[in-house]
Order: C-alpha cells, then sequence, then structure tokens
C-alpha cells in the first residue's frame, strides 16, 4: 500500500458571507515534490495559504495531513502538525544576526537549573551547519540578516523551517521581489528542500519560476480552480494560457488595437502582442 501524501485537498471552499473566495480546489503535497499553485492577483492564492496556514477554516471540502483527516483552528496546529509557511515579508528582523532570525526565541540555552542563558557558540554553528545542509554558505553567522540579499534571506526562513521539523513548507510568493539573478537562487534553494524529502507548496503567479522545479500544478482564476495537472499531463504553454486565459487574452488584444488607432508606436506594439498571443496559442494546441 502506497504511503499517503503529506497534505490533500478535497473540493475545497472558502466563503465570506456572500462572497466566495475559493470554490473546488483538490490537490495534494507528496514527500519530495513540489506543487506549485499559480494565479494572478485575486485568484484566490491568499485564501488558499491561509487554509492551510490554518489562519483560517475551509467552508467546505476535506484537509487531510498524512491521511488524516484535519481542521485547523490556528496557525499552531498546522505548524504542529508539520507545515510551516514562509509568507512574503520572511518574518525576519533586519537588525538582528543571522543565527538569531534562525531561531527567534527557540534558542538553545546552557546553564544550571532554573538559571540559564543562550548558547550563542551553538546557535550559530546550528544555524551554519543547517543552512550548508540547504547549500547555503553563510561565512559569518554574527552578521545582519538585513546585510544579505533577497534570496539568502529567504533561505534562513527555509533553513529554519526545515530545521524545525517541518514536513511540508508553504512558499508565498518568493520569488516576487526578487531579480532574475536572486530568483534563480530561490529556486535553487527549493530544489534543496525538495531533495531532503521535504513536501514544497509554491505560491506564484509566474509560470517560468514554477514550471523549472515544479512536479504539480495548480491553476487559480478568480477563485476557481482551473486544473490540478502533474507535470507529464501538461506543457509549459498549456499552463501560461490557462494561467492566463484565452478569451482574456483576446479581450486584451482587441482593447490594445482599438487603443492603437492614429498612434504608431502602440500599433506596432499591438500587433507584436497579437503575433505572441497567437504564437503561444499555435504551440499549446501543438503540444496537444
Amino acid at each position: 500500500m502506497s504511503e499517503p501524501a503529506l497534505l490533500e485537498l478535497e473540493d475545497i471552499s472558502k466563503n465570506y458571507g456572500n462572497i466566495i473566495a475559493l470554490t473546488g480546489v483538490t490537490t495534494l503535497v507528496n514527500a519530495g515534490e513540489v506543487t506549485c499553485v499559480l494565479g494572478d492577483n485575486g485568484a484566490g492564492k491568499s485564501t488558499f495559504i491561509k487554509i492551510i496556514a490554518g489562519a483560517h477554516q475551509q467552508s467546505e471540502g476535506i484537509l487531510k495531513v498524512d491521511g488524516e483527516e484535519v481542521m485547523f483552528d490556528s496557525p499552531r496546529d498546522a505548524l504542529a502538525r508539520g507545515i510551516a509557511t514562509v509568507y512574503q515579508d520572511l518574518a525576519v528582523v533586519p537588525l538582528m544576526s543571522v543565527w538569531r532570525n534562525f531561531f527567534l526565541g527557540s534558542e538553545p540555552t546552557k546553564g544550571f537549573g532554573p538559571i540559564r542563558w543562550i548558547d550563542r557558540k551553538k546557535a550559530s554553528r546550528i544555524a551554519k551547519e543547517e543552512m550548508g545542509k540547504m547549500g547555503i554558505d553563510i561565512r559569518d553567522t554574527e552578521q545582519a540578516v538585513g546585510t544579505l540579499s533577497g534570496g539568502e534571506r529567504q533561505s534562513v526562513a527555509i533553513a529554519r523551517a526545515a530545521y524545525f521539523g517541518a514536513k511540508v513548507l508553504l512558499l508565498d510568493e518568493p520569488t516576487s521581489a526578487l531579480g532574475v539573478k536572486q530568483s534563480g537562487v530561490v529556486l535553487k534553494y527549493i530544489l534543496e528542500a525538495r531533495n531532503r524529502g521535504l513536501g514544497v507548496i509554491f505560491i506564484t503567479h509566474n509560470p517560468n519560476h514554477a514550471w523549472p522545479v515544479g512536479d504539480r500544478f495548480l491553476i487559480l482564476n478568480r477563485g476557481v480552480s482551473m486544473g490540478n495537472f502533474a507535470k507529464d499531463e501538461i506543457t509549459r504553454d498549456e499552463l501560461i494560457m490557462m494561467m492566463a486565459g484565452g478569451a482574456e487574452l483576446e479581450e486584451l488584444t482587441r482593447e490594445l488595437e482599438q487603443a492603437a488607432a492614429g498612434d504608431e508606436a502602440l500599433s506596432h506594439l499591438a500587433e507584436e502582442f497579437a503575433e505572441e498571443v497567437g504564437e503561444l496559442e499555435e504551440r499549446a494546441e501543438h503540444d496537444e
């Protein structure tokens, strides 16, 4: 009998009064795999995160952890079941050192009986070793986190979650505010986490970031699941078309053409955009 998924969602929906924020979402997260959740702003990604992280409860549907049905009452419940969330703001303190940020209140201590103090040497050593396991080379763990690049700060949060027992790592748009090089660094750390046997949920609006690292893809559009696919069930071009919405791209093309009337530069831009959309549609149809 095969092992159950680390995390499984079955027909999850979330309503806020009369507002339907999420409906019909089904996906799973296996150990040693990356499940990518894609969608533009307003697609329902934040609601998806809050349900898994324990901040909100689903209105309908089933959430399972290791095959057991659960209903989280708080983020503490989710963390206790091995689900760690790394939000866009990272929950790091820029003026504090790397090792202090690695532990943030859970530092190892030494002493006698009730008289104890932080074991700085041990904390620094553990932080350096654990980040090294993720392929992260920090020269000095005493340096302030604020001096690190965006990608390196992401790495501190990822390594911290893995060290404190996370089985499922939920990453909220980790590459959204980063340049090309630093985005590549973060994608490398995602693969390192996957190779260590963690299940990773990678929330993003960028299919070009999701495709190289993803094993499974969930596509959201205005709170509705557009599909849940293993990597061998969909192509990159199909992924982009489903995420963007073919009808919406065509409508945008018409709007650009109308706005370009009498404007040579804008007209040229509209023609290029229409050609790119056409090529994308042709490749997606060819892949089918």
